[in-house]
C-alpha cells in the first residue's frame, strides 16, 4: 500500500487574515521567493504568512513590541531560518535599513495614523529610501477618495467611528509618485466601506 499523502493547508492556513490587494500582488508574481520583503508596521503578521512558509526573506517591523514578539514566534514556526533580529520594534521614520534594502516594502493600514503632515512625509521618505531602483512600495491607507469626511484640522479627518485620520486625496497621491519619480504599477484603487471610510491602494515602482 502507498502511503497516504500529506493533507495540503487549507487556504486560510496557507495565506491567513491576508489583505486581499497584497495577496492580488502574490498571484501576480510581484511579490514572492527571492525577494526581500520589509513589512513596515507589520503588526501580528496577516501579510506574512504565506511569504513566510515560501522562503521569501522577510524582514518587519512594528512600533508595537507585543506585535514583534508575535511575528518572531510566527517566523520561528513557519521560517525558522530566518534570523530574530528581521524583526523589530521600531517606527517607520527611523528605520535602520540601508538605502535600496528591499526589494519590496509593504505598508499595510499605517500611514494614516500620521500626526500631521511631516509625520506622514517622514514615513514615506524612508519607505521609499530603503526600497531598491525597482523595486515595490505597496501602500493602503485611508484617503478622502469617494467620501467626503469632517475636517478636524490640517490633513486630519473624522471618519466614520469617530477616529481621526490623516486622509490623503487622488491628487496628493498622484503628485507624490511624480515628486519620488515613481512609476504606479496599478491605477489608484479605492474601497468605500458604507458611511465609515474609504482604503485606497496605492502601489509604486521605484524607476532604476
Amino acid at each position: 500500500m502507498t502511503e497516504p499523502r500529506e493533507s495540503a493547508l487549507s487556504v486560510q492556513e496557507q495565506f491567513g487574515q491576508i489583505d486581499i490587494y497584497v495577496f492580488d500582488q502574490i498571484l501576480r508574481g510581484n511579490i514572492g521567493p527571492g525577494m526581500r520583503v520589509l513589512d513596515a508596521g507589520c503588526g501580528y503578521g496577516r501579510n506574512l504568512v504565506h511569504l513566510l512558509r515560501e522562503g521569501t526573506e522577510v524582514f518587519a517591523l512594528d512600533a508595537d513590541p507585543a506585535a514583534v514578539q508575535h511575528v518572531r514566534a510566527l517566523a520561528a514556526e513557519l521560517a525558522p531560518d530566518l534570523p530574530a533580529e528581521n524583526f523589530q520594534v521600531r517606527a517607520i521614520e527611523k528605520m535602520n535599513f540601508p538605502d535600496g534594502f528591499a526589494d519590496v516594502v509593504l505598508c499595510n493600514s499605517v500611514l494614516h495614523f500620521a500626526r500631521d503632515e511631516e509625520h506622514f512625509l517622514a514615513m514615506v521618505q524612508e519607505l521609499w529610501r530603503v526600497l531598491r531602483p525597482g523595486g515595490m512600495l505597496f501602500c493602503r491607507l485611508g484617503s478622502r477618495i469617494g467620501m467626503d469626511f469632517e475636517r478636524v484640522r490640517r490633513n486630519i479627518y473624522r471618519i466614520g467611528d469617530g477616529s481621526e485620520w490623516f486622509l490623503v486625496d487622488e491628487p496628493v497621491l498622484l503628485r507624490m509618485t511624480e515628486q519620488m519619480n515613481g512609476l504606479l504599477v496599478d491605477p489608484l484603487k479605492t474601497t468605500i466601506v458604507q458611511d465609515y471610510r474609504c482604503m485606497t491602494t496605492w502601489v509604486v515602482r521605484k524607476r532604476r
